[in-house]
């Protein structure tokens, strides 16, 4: 059956190089900070993490999240211990071995982000490449240990590039299906948090919303308060008001109203989302309460969007139904840490509290996710181009990379 697919020239599309100064990770070799997230948005507070341990912990804790984000977190924090000399194996067997064992141990932190999977392959195979032959003990540990920080960094350095390019697919692909015009500015809704927070800057499916406003094609984002971690409310929702994008916050439950009444006034074309997995049929697993947009979008006549790097492509997986899905702490569900509000409505950013919102005797289901099916997303932006279904109704992705299908 002959497969139908969009991938658009780059030729042909703008890329804005201005970055938002929001920054998830900061990093110089032997040196990682990364941004507490959990803090945000009242306070900016960098944890400098240098093991393996302090980023699983930074990682499980949902102080830094995102699949990109994740996966540079990771793949960088075992670069800054090894920099700094954490490796103590001599031979180049136990080098890699030492190594292998810090990679396993990271991927645990998330295993259902793909990213971080696909970071611990791609750093797994780079100190195997190394070519030791004729190296003294001393010298093959250093070539191999300097190959893999360098192929950390790139990690890093690519997914910026990845970045601005889903952004201007995104937004192509977009005008290309209601020719946007200044009367006929777009809204759009997000999901989660997906932008500079989750990435190493400008974002995925933020990324695209971003472009649109530097394109002069959005009139409106909202963003949903994503329970329940509330990355929405904390984290998207400052993002926009930080870059002077108008948006507003509404919660995970007003989305079917907001569609039946306000689609045509506000011209709500789209839902745009990021994702953790995406499985070779299109499947895709994101932040909990992502399918539950996809249905009433499809039901309103509104496109479904998954923005996703194709290093969140899993190939190797053929549907959802075989997504691992991470089960949440019951804590997350009844309790809520927020700063204190004074009597005044000013904000003590220095007091943080943290009360229960139901009665802890309740029992909780707590997914970190949920996975929407293909038949639902109408496209699936790549930073090598906009992929749509099939005539079999599925998506494909055999020649947008081809190299993983050999």
């Amino acid at each position: 059956m002959r497969r139908l697919y969009v991938v658009t020239s780059l030729a042909s599309i703008k890329i804005n190089n201005n970055m938002s100064a929001l920054e998830a990770i900061k990093y110089s070799r032997g040196k990682l900070e990364v941004l507490d997230q959990l803090r945000l948005p009242h306070e900016h507070h960098y944890d400098e993490v240098s093991t393996s341990e302090e980023a699983f912990d930074c990682i499980k804790a949902m102080r830094v999240r995102g699949a990109p984000a994740i996966a540079i977190v990771a793949a960088l924090a075992a670069s800054v211990e090894l920099h700094n000399g954490s490796c103590t194996a001599t031979g180049t067997e136990d080098v890699i071995k030492y190594i292998d064992s810090r990679l396993d141990y990271l991927y645990e932190s998330r295993p259902t982000a793909v990213d971080l999977g696909n970071a611990v392959r791609l750093l797994k195979k780079t100190v195997r490449s190394v070519k030791t032959e004729g190296l003294t003990d001393a010298e093959a540990k250093e070539a191999i240990i300097k190959a893999f920080i360098e192929a950390s960094e790139e990690i890093l350095a690519k997914d910026l590039k990845t970045n601005k390019s889903i952004g201007a697919f995104g937004a192509k692909w977009l005008q290309e299906q209601y020719k946007i015009t200044d009367d006929s500015k777009i809204t759009v809704m997000t999901h989660c948090n997906t932008g500079s927070l989750a990435t190493s800057g400008h974002g995925t499916a933020l990324g695209i919303i971003r472009t649109l406003r530097d394109e002069g094609l959005l009139r409106h984002a909202y963003c949903t308060e994503t329970r329940p971690y509330n990355q929405g409310s904390r984290l998207t929702a400052f993002e926009l008001v930080h870059e002077g994008i108008p948006a507003t916050l509404v919660t995970d439950s007003m989305a079917a109203a907001l569609f039946r009444l306000r689609k045509a006034e506000e011209n709500i074309a789209a839902v745009i989302v990021g994702a953790d997995r995406v499985v070779r049929n299109g499947d895709t697993a994101n932040k909990i309460g992502t399918y539950q947009l996809a249905v009433l979008a499809k039901h309103h006549g509104i496109k479904f969007m998954v923005a996703a790097p194709t290093t969140s492509i899993d190939v190797d997986t053929e549907t959802g139904d075989e997504i691992e899905i991470e089960q949440r702490k019951r804590e997350e569900l009844t309790q809520i840490s927020g700063a204190v509000v004074n009597a005044d409505g000013s904000i003590d950013t220095n007091k943080s509290v943290r009360v229960a919102i139901a009665d802890q005797r309740i029992g909780v289901w707590n997914p970190g996710f949920d996975v929407t099916p293909h038949e639902y997303i109408d496209a699936i932006v790549t930073e090598k181009g906009t992929v749509v279904k099939g005539e079999d109704g599925k998506f494909h992705f055999e020649d947008l990379m081809p190299e993983r299908f050999q």
